[in-house]
């Protein structure tokens, strides 16, 4: 049976709690909802001025649509709510709050607490700029060490069977992103048949810089770190999503960008085995690996950014605020930026324990978990950092500032697969394939010879996308995963014309998504991924395969000596 508690204004009003609690609430007092509370100096009020009548009457009406629900997970009783006809809860702990003697320490299971946890609002954003936690207009997410957190939307009845369970993992090049964004809601995936988590990580400095090589007598310090939490969190799926109504022998783990390359690295993390099922990389980002050796030069430079010298990193790392980490760090990126394009310190560090070997090694050698993948990338990736971002080589003297650094003869090849090269068309082509193509073709290529592995290219923008000149950009496919184009914000993309056509295509994306998680098969018109046919299922305005379309790029990239950065 689910250990799901069910109930609106009547249960919380209610002195008895409900019979399906595995512990009963300590108090009415504490049964009462925040979101119930009105302030007590307005209550005690008989006139109220009119600002104040409505923000009472939104209270009010909130509470009338919003009933809670609660939940008996190992920790404790969680309580969230229901909106739009699904379960939400949010923020909660899966793991410690690293801070203070736990930063940059592997996280530590989660302490268990007494009466009930309100789960209505999402946790922190881990420690970066505030302007990658906007949330809205003016609206930004709180931000706090104290971040590993998750969340779960669920159905509103208990199912006859487990579902499927989808863990997302945000992107942001591991230095910004929050699972509070809206795009990721989740609600659609989980009408459709499976129990969604999403999960904040450790990023930047305290999460993804290997800082363990300035460990002394005083302050250890571990390496992955968010990698770490990632298991953590699915460890916590693993020993809690029954209750949720979600199967945790059937986990999907997917991710966009960054996010993406963590789904990947998840793949060669042996502390991950069994932890999940199938795994979907939207946009994996390449050459984010670094060994030991570039691991202790980036920390020294860190050190040297906090005005300390290798010796004296430790103390000055766990002495700085987290306003001054995201500043260093950012420093460490541009730095980077400029000694060698592509270069970027956040990611992981191959050669330890915890991740043995890189990633694409460990699928060529049949080492990483062997688990069905979809891997892919959008046609347009490079679009939108050419017009926000300026970080990849797309343009002629970037591309020819990166090659410099290559062997002639593989100049030459390289850029013979782009026809028309320098040209502006090219050199887009060229920075997308740099940053994203190469990684999902290595991937699909070395995976796909021990496991089913299924290739994707995203080639749908509504106009207003073309006609800004972003295309089918980085991160658009997941308009079409998470169902925006239903929302007001989607109806705004397909104002011209096009709405049937964006609902059609993100109908097939989720059909789709939601197939693999159930079976491990995105539907059975799509092949696997071979070497003796590259099938590449294309999401255009109707679905359509392809077989090996860019294979004059694919190879140029195959061996190149930078892909490593």
């Amino acid at each position: 049976m689910l250990r799901l508690g069910l109930g609106g204004i009547g249960s919380i009003r209610s002195a008895s709690p409900p019979t399906d609690w595995e512990q009963p609430v300590s108090s009415t007092k504490t049964a009462i909802s925040p979101a119930m509370r009105i302030p007590a100096r307005l209550a005690a009020r008989n006139v109220l001025t009119g600002q104040a009548r409505r923000r009472r009457a939104v209270r009010y009406r909130r509470v009338m649509h919003e009933h809670t629900v609660r939940a008996k997970i190992d920790a404790g009783i969680i309580e969230g709510f229901t909106r739009d006809g699904v379960n939400r809860w949010r923020g909660i702990p899966y793991a410690r709050p690293p801070v203070g003697p736990l930063r940059l320490r592997a996280p530590q299971p989660v302490q268990p607490w007494r009466g009930v946890r309100y789960c209505h609002g999402f946790g922190n954003a881990a420690p970066q700029r505030r302007m990658y936690t906007m949330l809205a207009p003016g609206k930004y997410q709180p931000m706090s060490e104290d971040c590993l957190t998750l969340n779960v939307v669920a159905a509103k009845r208990p199912p006859e069977a487990p579902l499927p369970v989808m863990v997302f993992i945000h992107g942001g090049g591991y230095f910004m992103g929050t699972s509070a964004t809206p795009i990721y809601d989740g609600a659609a995936l989980a009408r459709n048949g499976c129990v969604y988590v999403s999960v904040n990580y450790r990023l930047g400095a305290l999460g993804c810089l290997d800082l363990s090589s300035l460990s002394n007598d005083e302050f250890t310090f571990d390496d992955n770190l968010y990698l770490r939490d990632l298991v953590m969190a699915l460890r916590w799926v693993r020993d809690n999503i029954a209750v949720f109504g979600g199967d945790p022998d059937n986990v999907t783990i997917f991710g966009e960008s960054a996010g993406a390359h963590a789904v990947a690295t998840l793949l060669a993390v042996p502390e991950a085995k069994g932890l999940f099922a199938q795994a979907i990389s939207e946009s994996p980002a390449a050459g984010m690996v670094r060994t030991k050796d570039v691991a202790v030069q980036y920390a020294e430079r860190f050190a040297a950014l906090l005005g300390a010298r290798r010796s004296d990193g430790a103390n000055a790392v766990m002495a700085a605020r987290p306003a001054e980490l995201v500043t260093a760090f950012e420093r460490l990126i541009k730095q980077g930026q400029r000694e060698m394009l592509g270069a970027f310190a956040a990611g992981p560090t191959s050669g330890g324990d915890y991740l043995p070997l890189d990633p694409v090694e460990a699928m060529r050698r049949g080492k990483a978990h062997r688990v069905p993948l979809i891997v892919g990338t959008n046609a347009d990736e490079a679009l939108l950092f050419g017009r926000f971002l300026k970080l990849l080589p797309m343009t002629e003297p970037m591309i020819e500032r990166l090659l410099a650094q290559a062997d002639p003869a593989e100049r030459e090849r390289i850029t013979a697969a782009y026809p028309g090269y320098p040209d502006s068309r090219a050199c887009v082509q060229f920075g997308g394939d740099f940053a994203f193509g190469s990684a999902a073709w290595q991937i699909a290529e070395s995976h796909s010879v021990h496991t089913p592995t299924y290739l994707y290219r995203y080639d749908y923008a509504p106009r207003t996308l073309r006609w800004s000149g972003l295309g089918a950009t980085h991160a658009t496919e997941l308009l079409a995963v998470f169902d925006v184009y239903r929302s007001g914000v989607g109806r705004l993309l397909t104002a011209v014309a096009d709405r049937r056509t964006a609902l059609r295509v993100s109908d097939d994306i989720q059909g789709r998504w939601h197939a693999f998680a159930r079976t491990g098969v995105p539907k059975e018109d799509w092949p696997g991924y071979a070497a003796d046919e590259r099938a590449v299922m294309v999401f255009d305005h109707r679905p359509r395969l392809e077989f090996d379309p860019h294979a004059a790029r694919r190879q140029a990239w195959e061996g190149f000596s930078l892909a490593s950065r």
